[in-house]
């Protein structure tokens, strides 16, 4: 069943609706529907990167050639979350995953296919999928933009040998020998890196000598980027943005799908809010027990301000966006385990290439069940 969404003249929120509702019967799908395995029947190489791409701009174009320079015959299968379009911070994308998509293939990836919706789960549950996805993929190289810090070398070296990198609180550690390797907290892109490393030694995947660790380019501010598409002058970005990424962006701004990251289905937010059950409220993922006894007391709600201020503080900063992000969507919580335990049930294709790069991609991840969306 391939469920496709058609743009209209709709308002920002109605169009946002539209698409929560469309990939709740994916995700609905997705969690009824088993894996499929078979061998291979190509050996070309694949280099699977994860990146959001909200949007693209040339950090991430520079990780992508650095990698195509070191395997220049493999495959770049770029993995784009994904299912209800909220970041892991759980915060709308600027545009859909399908613009990300053509975006990615627009500046050289060879293919594109969905990743997990991280906006509805924790992140060592998205940080499982993706690793899971990995795993699907078969992937030869894994490309990682990470911050150059002395310290961390100690932690990539480990990484590259195919041994497990635990984050703890303050403390990264040897999944092998339990050694505590580094003290302290990491920047983001270092700490997705070793968050990747424990969940693909969890799921018994070998990476040995598949991360290929590619410097962060400077002088490239997601902040700055997402400020100039917000206020409409892209202008102010244009040095860190690809050609490709300014026509596509000012395509989408021109057709009313973009910007989104600051659009939500408040009707619905305020709806679950104030009519969901303590029983129903506790089941939605990612909601603690506190903010839910807060919002039982405080409601009727008539605004997002008056639920956010109802959200307990979390372990992340970013919590409260990521607890607006469970009402929106109200995935039930042994679902979302129902879902992960499949995951990827369904290897989706949102862009490629050319129908013979297509053509390589179905040969090699023959043993998958593979769905081009459209």
């Amino acid at each position: 069943m391939m469920i496709k969404l058609v743009w209209g003249t709709m308002s920002s929120e109605e169009f946002v609706k539209s698409i929560m509702s469309c990939d709740k019967k994916i995700f609905l799908k997705d969690l009824r529907t088993r894996p499929r395995f078979k061998e291979p029947e190509s050996d070309i190489e694949i280099l699977a990167d994860f990146t959001e791409y909200n949007p693209l701009h040339k950090g991430h174009l520079h990780c992508l050639l650095e990698a195509k320079k070191i395997v220049p015959n493999g495959l770049f299968v770029a993995i784009v979350p994904g299912p209800f379009e909220r970041s892991g911070r759980g915060i709308p994308y600027i545009m859909t995953r399908h613009a990300r998509a053509e975006a990615a293939i627009a500046v050289g990836a060879d293919v594109v296919v969905e990743g997990p919706p991280m906006g509805v789960m924790g992140s060592g549950q998205y940080s499982l999928c993706l690793a899971r996805m990995f795993q699907a993929l078969d992937a030869d190289y894994i490309p990682r933009g990470y911050k150059v810090e002395p310290d961390f070398q100690i932690l990539l070296e480990k990484i590259r040998k195919g041994v497990g990198v635990a984050p703890k609180p303050y403390r990264m550690v040897d999944m092998e020998t339990g050694e505590v390797l580094l003290k302290g907290k990491l920047n983001e892109d270092n700490y997705v890196i070793v968050s990747f490393s424990k969940s693909l030694t969890k799921i018994g995947f070998d990476f040995k000598d598949k991360f290929i660790f590619i410097p962060r380019l400077e002088g490239v501010s997601g902040t700055i980027i997402r400020e100039s598409v917000v206020s409409g002058v892209l202008e102010s970005a244009k040095d860190m943005l690809p050609e490709e990424t300014i026509k596509i962006l000012k395509n989408e701004m021109e057709n009313g799908r973009a910007p989104l990251n600051m659009v939500r289905d408040v009707n619905s937010i305020i709806r679950t809010a104030n009519n969901s059950s303590v029983p129903d409220l506790k089941s939605f993922s990612i909601i603690d027990e506190r903010t839910i006894e807060n919002m039982i007391q405080k409601r009727p709600f008539s605004s997002i301000k008056e639920i956010e201020s109802c959200i307990a503080r979390g372990f992340s900063r970013h919590h409260r966006q990521r607890v607006l992000s469970s009402l929106e969507v109200c995935v039930d919580r042994d679902d979302l385990s129902r879902y992960i335990d499949n995951y990827p049930s369904t290897i989706r294709i949102l862009n490629y290439k050319n129908k013979e790069v297509l053509r390589e991609f179905k040969k090699r991840i023959v043993h998958r069940r593979l769905e081009i969306c459209q």
